[in-house]
Parts: structure tokens; sequence; C-alpha cells
């Protein structure tokens, strides 16, 4: 008779300069499977600290049940580099050009990123599972004339919705995911502006550049390289749309990057990200060597809450809201200890609890809006209305009502103000 495998549970553990892992590993492994022993469910992406010297975090990779085995862990250890990005320049004529930034993976300026993006249910599982198969189909060599798989994922979406946030946290997640098989990581985000507009007439050639720099690092057979190209309709804009008018110049830097981009296929050390906001202006070429093309749009209900809901826990934790006791004890207890889950807050069997209620009524007041809009309105309703250092979580949830119906106002107006002055062009235009 077989014996029965039982699942291996994934454990990350995010560990800062000073961590020693032979010293210390010993301990880590207690501390967690004792955490873990001690709850019967834990979902994946669930973060929590252990006291142990160096170690910033440990996540649960695995949704864990009350049937699995607790003993069956898969450990990955790894080191966050403290360096802060690098402006990449090169001299051009008499001037230098920025053309590139350069981050070491995994990195500390992005941790707890991934986990703070907040999308509707997958969107953020299915990127990493694309990105590790793409690696995977890399790594072992999969004959690309029977099976096309080119490493390039394409956002895009309006404004604000986290896309080149979203680049960055899959870039480091990569990186934590197979550190076992590259000893070193980069980002390289290219600044694909700096590279179109202000060298118009020679943008082929520092387009050429840019690249050239990326193949010098994937040249290194133990680096993994992640290319982020963010608004990359500024480099790719669509031939076919280009006025004969217009300079050749700007149908050479799309030839350019075409050229470029399929250089770096032949290296399987590297990962292509880009983001948009204007798909319909993307060069076709471009769109066809896209593997993975995901839509971000503006929030979901659902988003929105867990938004709100994780700053509210982040200003309890460093007293700005006031914590107060368990909202309601039939809740299901959760990371943040005094507001409960999206499905929790809306069961229609809860009982009636004015914090819930209102916080829910501000979600749908904030439908529609960007991410990043959302992100601001804590901020803004405490520089605006709370105007103390520390308030109750209902008066708090008071302001925040007041902010966003404040930011909805004012976008009301400046949009008002635009039709107005285009209507003005319009008439004098006519005279």
């Amino acid at each position: 008779m077989n014996d029965i495998v039982a699942p291996t549970i994934r454990i990350e553990v995010a560990c800062t300069r000073g961590f020693d892992k032979a010293e210390q590993s010993c301990l880590v492994y207690q501390h967690v499977h004792d955490i873990l022993e001690e709850r019967e469910t834990i979902p994946m992406g669930t973060t929590f600290t252990i006291p142990v010297p160096f170690v910033l975090q440990v996540e649960v990779c695995t949704n864990i049940n009350q049937y699995m085995v607790r003993s069956a862990l898969q450990f990955n250890i790894y080191m966050l580099h403290e360096t802060p990005s690098v402006a990449e320049t090169i001299n051009h004529g008499t001037e230098e050009v920025e053309i590139s930034n350069h981050t070491l993976l995994p990195s500390r300026e992005l941790h707890g990123l991934w986990e703070s993006l907040i999308y509707e249910e997958g969107i953020k599982d299915s990127m990493l599972a694309f990105a590790e198969s793409s690696m995977l189909f890399a790594r072992k060599g999969v004959d690309t004339n029977l099976i096309t798989c080119n490493r390039l994922a394409l956002f895009h979406g309006p404004p604000g919705t986290g896309k080149t946030s979203l680049c960055k946290a899959i870039a480091q997640k990569l990186a934590v995911r197979l550190n076992g098989e590259y000893r070193h990581a980069h980002l390289v985000e290219i600044n694909s502006h700096s590279l179109f507009s202000r060298w118009f007439s020679e943008s082929g050639k520092l387009v050429q550049k840019v690249f050239s720099e990326i193949i010098a690092l994937l040249e290194d057979k133990h680096s993994l390289v992640c290319v982020l190209v963010d608004e990359v309709e500024s480099i790719a804009y669509a031939r076919e749309r280009i006025s004969s008018n217009e300079p050749s110049d700007s149908i050479r830097v799309v030839n350019a990057v075409l050229t470029q981009l399929d250089r770096l296929r032949q290296f399987p050390n590297v990962f292509i990200l880009a983001t948009s906001n204007l798909t319909d202006s993307i060069d076709v070429a471009f769109l066809d060597r896209a593997d993975f093309v995901q839509y971000i749009g503006h929030p979901t209900e659902r988003a929105i809450y867990e938004i709100y809901r994780s700053a509210l826990h982040n200003l309890q934790a460093i007293g700005i809201v006031e914590k107060e006791g368990k909202i309601n004890r039939r809740l299901s207890a959760s990371a943040f200890d005094e507001l409960p889950s999206y499905e929790d807050a809306t069961e229609p069997g809860r009982a009636s609890c004015t914090t819930l209620d209102i916080l829910l009524q501000i979600v749908k007041l904030s439908a529609g809006q960007s991410g990043r809009t959302l992100r601001k309105i804590p901020f803004l309703a405490h520089a605006l209305y709370v105007k103390k250092e520390t308030d109750s979580m209902l008066n708090f949830l008071a302001a925040m009502r007041q902010a966003i119906r404040k930011v909805q106002n004012d976008k009301h107006l400046l949009k008002k103000d635009n039709l107005s002055d285009a209507a003005i062009v319009t008439s004098n235009g006519s005279l």
C-alpha cells in the first residue's frame, strides 16, 4: 500500500542583516511550528512576527485547514537588502540622462508592498503563478519553437489603480520565491518618458543603451533580472497611428524597443513587466509579445473595505485611532482584532454595530475612486476634520465620511471647470 504524502506547507521568513541562518534557523522553525499548531485554519497570506532577533516577518504561503499535518513545513528564509534604489545614468552629449532605477531584490524598501495591495480575489495569485511558470519554463529550456513564452506581462487600466506597485511587488515576490535558484536579483525600472521626450531625435539610440545595461546584468546567469516599463505606450506607441507629418524617429524608437525585447528573450533569467493607461495606443506587435494581459480597475466594495480596514488597523496600532473592545464576539477572530473581514461585516445575521454600519456607508460612498485616492482618505480625515493627536474610532469614521464627500465634490468642481474651459476655447475658435 502506498504511503500518503502529507501536503507541504510553504513558509517565507523575511530577515534583516545580522540574522545567522546556521545558528537561528532551529529557533525560527520551533516558533513557527508552535504558532501553526495553535490554530485550526490559517488563510494563505497570513503574516505574523516571532521573537527571534533580525526576523522581520513570517508569511504563510499555503491555505492551512484543520486536517493538514503541521510537521510538513517548507521554509524559505531570505535576507532583505537595505540599499535604496539607485538612479542609473548615462552621458549623452554634454548632459547626463537618467535612464533607469536599479533596486537590489528582495528589498527592504518594497517589503510589505505585496500584502498591502488589495484586488479582486485571484488576481495576485494568478499573476504570481504565471511569473513562476514563466521562469520555470525558461530554466528547464522548453523548446520555444513549440511553446511560446516571452515572460512578458502587461497590466492596463485607469490611473491610480496600483499597476506599478503590483509590478514592483511581483518582482519582489519572484526574487523571494527563486532565491534558491539565483544568487542575486535586480529590478530595473526603465524611465521611458526621459528616453522619449527629452532626447526625441535620438530616442532609438538611448533605448539601445538602456537595454545594453540590462543585458550586462543578464550575462551573469546567477542573477534574476526583472524589468519594469511603466506607461509603456511612451516608447511602444502604435506605429499605424503615427502621422506621416511626425518625425521618422517615432517609428524608429518603437522598432528599437521591439528588437531589444527580442534580445532579452534569449536570456532565461529575465522577466518583463509593463503598465499602460492607454492600451489602444500600444503597438500591436508589443501586445502580441505579451503572454499575460491583465486589466486592473477601480477597487470593488470588498477591496475598498479591506483597504480602509488595513489603514484603520495601522492607525490603531500607532495610537492615532483609539483601540476599542471587540466589536462583536460572534465575529471570527482576525489579524485586525477590532474590525472583522468584509465577509463577516456584511453577514446578514450579524448583530447591529454602529462602527461597522458607518464604515460600510463610507465604503459605498467611495465606489468608483481609485486605490490611490482611497489611501489618502484617512490622512485627509485627520488633517481636515480630526485635528488632534488621537480620537475614537467613531469620530474618525465620521471624519473619513466628510473627507470622501469633499474629495468627490472637489473632483466634480474640477471636472466642471475643465468643461467650462473647453467650451470657452471652442467658442473662441468659432469666432
